[in-house]
């Protein structure tokens, strides 16, 4: 299968050969005809299988460039996920040479910069967070009736009980014929039939296999005691010796602690948390991309829809609390074709959950051990 057979036409194709992609991904080479024909469509598909352009490729192909009217809107949950499409779209356009252009729309960043920001490029594509861009709405600052497609991206975290509100608002500013795509990772049977009660005939493109990890990741624990944590993840580090990792923590207030603690050892750590700066965060992530920093310490705030290459390891020093966040954790590491880890360290109340999780999964957690600094 290639994109021709899609129906791509040649600048589309073009862009994505010189970001070398040229075989569609399964998500991809299922969306795209039905997205290009208009259908309504809800996919799921496992993280790092390219979910992001199986939408923007035949949304490019739609735009009308000749009009300067917002016709796509693009929903994501975190600050993160949208800055990443943002700049998806910002390549694709750079690549395929299409004139579309697009912008993105978050929460903590001065709206009249935003509303002045929208009047100059008159974006066909915004990209933004549900609260935010209900607000613009609201003022008038959004033309809700120009959009011809709406993109829930991790539909499933956008339709449960916190945004479903302004999402249905949104949706409702809308007109009647308009698409609506629904993209996720995972997709809870609630979501399913929110999602289906928003479309119309909508295509489902449902992961059946109980795998729904990229098969690429390879799965180990260490069983500790919760007060050893700390020290065996220092030690499993240094034993692993990892170009990019992200450690992450259930509790936000721990971060910066475990940060500090693997500083102290020269082990070049960020704390990820809510309460750093947006600048901050952008400048971590920059820094984390290019290798001056090789561990990320993390709340769960990084764990959906962070795309960065080459994650080599992933590292639980909390268990996940249930399979939706294990699979987002995971799904960092392994992206595209590439292979990676995920460690977590287990104390004894977490074995059920793990034995839990082995079998939602259909995958095998090894059972490794630390000794003479080597992780066996």
């Amino acid at each position: 299968m290639d994109f021709i057979k899609l129906n791509l036409n040649e600048n589309i194709i073009s862009g994505l050969e010189n970001q070398n992609i040229t075989v569609p991904t399964e998500i991809q080479a299922l969306s795209i005809p039905e997205i290009l024909n208009n259908k309504d469509v809800i996919g799921e598909a496992h993280t790092g299988s390219g979910k992001t352009l199986a939408f923007l490729a035949p949304l490019f192909q739609k735009i009308d460039t000749s009009k300067k009217e917002l016709q796509v809107l693009i929903l994501a949950p975190t600050r993160e996920l949208v800055m990443q499409i943002e700049k998806q779209c910002k390549l694709l356009a750079t690549n395929s040479t299409l004139l579309v252009t697009s912008v993105p729309i978050i929460g903590d960043v001065n709206m009249d910069k935003q509303i002045k920001k929208l009047k100059e490029v008159k974006p066909h594509i915004i990209v933004g967070s549900p609260g935010r861009v209900r607000d613009l709405i609201l003022k008038k600052k959004i033309k809700a009736h120009t959009i011809k497609t709406i993109v829930l991206d991790e539909g499933d975290t956008l339709l449960d009980n916190t945004h479903t509100k302004i999402v249905n608002d949104i949706i409702k500013t809308t007109m009647r014929d308009r698409e609506l795509l629904i993209f996720s990772a995972t997709i809870s049977p609630k979501s399913l039939e929110m999602a289906k009660s928003l479309m119309k005939d909508p295509v489902i493109f449902k992961n059946e296999k109980k795998a729904s990890l990229n098969p690429n990741i390879e799965h180990m624990f260490i069983e500790v005691d919760e007060r050893d944590k700390p020290e065996v993840l220092r030690k499993l580090i240094s034993a692993e010796s990892p170009e990019k990792a992200i450690v992450f923590i259930n509790r936000g207030y721990d971060v910066e602690m475990i940060a500090e603690k693997l500083n102290y050892h020269h082990k070049n750590a960020f704390a990820m948390h809510k309460r750093i700066t947006k600048e901050q965060r952008q400048q971590a992530l920059e820094n984390f991309r290019n290798g001056k920093i090789n561990i990320l310490v993390s709340s769960d705030i990084s764990a959906r829809g962070l795309d960065i290459a080459d994650v080599t390891h992933i590292i639980n020093l909390d268990f996940p609390a249930n399979p939706s966040e294990y699979l987002h954790r995971a799904g960092r590491t392994a992206r595209g074709n590439k292979s990676g880890v995920t460690i977590s360290l287990v104390t004894n109340k977490d074995l059920r959950a793990l034995k839990l999780y082995e079998k939602e999964f259909n995958i095998k957690v090894r059972k490794k051990s630390l000794s003479h600094g080597k992780l066996i």
